[in-house]
């Protein structure tokens, strides 16, 4: 049996360079057997598994985690994904407006998302709801319905009222998240590093609005309905496990574009823009219409704001 002091070398002494390659032999194979143990079926390699938050990665440790993540999409689609690392642009802080006098309920924006996103598509998982109403009630959430019959709208005496993910300036889901996976960029983006999240769902217990959705499954996208435009803390394929959300569709917002959501509804009753922008038609709604923030009290600060156009 060997001397459990047979490699303690005496101070300023190394060990033997063979001691010590057997040592880094014996730490990689304990990591792969925990990653293995972690994952329960040998999936998780162990470049993911010693894989740091996404903020602390340096610029090298970046490409190559987004190089691993191609490579692995383009096993699994049969598509060359791109997977962007766009950061926030300088002086932008996106907003948002919603006019509840147009929304018309079609809820064509909610299908545009999840095409845009790659979100799960059996079981569908859809970061936006929309509500409906009656108007004598006003904006009642006790009374809403969220299953109506999206070929009957808009509905005499009712009006319409979708919900998704407000992009708080003090977001509650941020604060409760215990391992850092989940945090507000300078762009006023709420994102979340997918590899990050351990899938404790504090997140969803804390959000008021019910932005955040958890992959109970193995997430269902057809390699025909990827979305090969992707972006790291955006639309890139999830895994079982995590919770995701509405993220402003930073894959093309980073670049000029509008959201999914925007670029598609047909009543033009969505807005956004660049809220330090004082020439942007999100800040001409906020100065000229009848603006109110949903569940205000809650101090949530959100960017995204409803109107009414008349």
């Amino acid at each position: 049996m060997m001397d459990q002091d047979a490699c303690r070398p005496t101070p300023g002494a190394p060990c033997p360079s063979g001691e010590n390659n057997g040592r880094r032999e014996f730490l990689g194979a304990a990591v792969a057997a925990v990653a293995t143990a972690l994952t329960g079926c040998g999936k998780l390699s162990k470049e993911e598994f010693l894989q740091h938050n996404f903020r602390e990665l340096s610029k090298e440790e970046v490409l190559t985690v987004i190089e691993r993540l191609e490579k692995e999409y383009k096993e699994k689609f049969g598509k060359d994904v791109k997977v962007a690392n766009t950061p926030a642009l300088p002086g932008v802080m996106f907003g948002y407006a919603l006019d509840l006098s147009r929304c018309i309920g079609c809820r064509r924006c909610v299908h545009a998302c999840v095409k845009e996103n790659n979100q799960s598509r059996d079981p569908e998982i859809q970061w936006i709801r929309v509500l409906e109403m009656e108007k004598e009630e006003g904006v009642d959430l006790q009374h809403a319905e969220q299953y109506y019959n999206p070929a009957e709208v808009p509905r005499e005496g009712h009006f319409y009222m979708p919900v998704q993910c407000q992009q708080c300036k003090k977001p509650p889901c941020v604060k409760v998240c215990p391992v850092g996976a989940t945090w507000k960029e300078k762009d006023g983006i709420v994102v979340v590093d997918y590899n990050w999240c351990i899938g404790c769902r504090y997140c969803m217990a804390a959000c008021p609005y019910g932005a955040r959705h958890f992959n109970w499954g193995e997430p269902n996208l057809p390699s025909k309905d990827v979305n090969t435009d992707t972006h790291y803390l955006g639309n890139r394929p999830r895994a079982k496990g995590v919770v995701e959300k509405c993220t402003f569709c930073v894959q093309r917002t980073r670049k000029g574009l509008y959201t999914a959501c925007v670029e598609v509804c047909p009543t033009g009753s969505r807005k956004f823009g660049n809220l330090l922008d004082k020439e942007s038609e999100i800040r001409y709604v906020l100065e000229n219409k009848r603006v109110f923030k949903f569940k205000e009290d809650l101090n949530t600060q959100p960017n995204f704001f409803y109107f009414y156009g008349v």
